[in-house]
């Protein structure tokens, strides 16, 4: 029998619910071949690491189904000079999947127990290019932009302007935007110079994004 959370497991898992759904990015399936999802859960979630769904990580969090993750890490189009930052990192998972591939990721997560254990837990897996920051991720961090690409793993209410505010010419934002905050759109955001080219990338359901720019909590 395989066993939980095993190498056997995430080759099936990428297979069948990765490239197997139409992500055809080889950065992104190599990446998510490499990351192990059963690092970033709690121990009685790794029995399941590898299904193709949201799981619990406490404080009312959870980790984001793989194919969500590889879809917006996809939307981006990552090369492998990118800054990028991720606002809602939770445990860390999808911006270790990035780190696969790009310069440098930063992280921001609102709660700080996630936060502290999400940097402790890229350490001991040596993403060296990821560092995770607790803070008010709705208003982005000003003092790393901008940004190639930003990935806001929870939903808004609205774009906040001070992400739009913090992406590079030609960057890349990929947020869910609420119709409701529990019903969103996931959209892509492409920067032209005061112009912003808007993608809709289908229906998707996110934790809401807390904070300033986002929903009271």
């Amino acid at each position: 029998m395989t066993r939980p959370g095993s190498d056997e497991q995430r080759a099936e898992m990428v297979r069948s619910d990765i490239a197997g759904r139409a992500i055809a990015d080889e950065r992104v399936i190599e990446a998510m071949l490499a990351v192990p999802r059963e690092a970033f859960v709690p121990a009685t979630q790794v029995r399941h690491a590898y299904e193709d769904r949201p799981l619990p990580i406490g404080k009312g969090q959870t980790i984001s189904q793989p194919y969500v993750v590889a879809l917006m890490l996809e939307a981006l189009r990552l090369t492998p000079t990118d800054s990028m930052l991720e606002v809602g990192s939770g445990s860390g998972y999808a911006a270790a999947v990035a780190g696969r591939i790009v310069q440098r990721v930063l992280g921001l997560e609102r709660v700080p127990e996630l936060a502290e254990a999400s940097a402790q837990r890229l350490s001991r897996l040596g993403a060296s290019n990821v560092e995770i920051i607790a803070g008010d991720g709705s208003c982005g961090w000003s003092r790393g932009a901008p940004y190639d690409a930003i990935l806001v793993s929870a939903a808004a209410p609205a774009v906040p302007t001070e992400l739009l505010d913090q992406l590079a010419e030609g960057g890349r934002l990929v947020i869910p935007v609420s119709r409701s905050r529990w019903s969103q759109q996931l959209q892509r955001i492409t920067r032209h110079g005061d112009r912003v080219e808007v993608d809709d990338l289908g229906g998707v359901a996110f934790v809401p994004l807390i904070g300033a720019s986002g929903w009271s909590d």
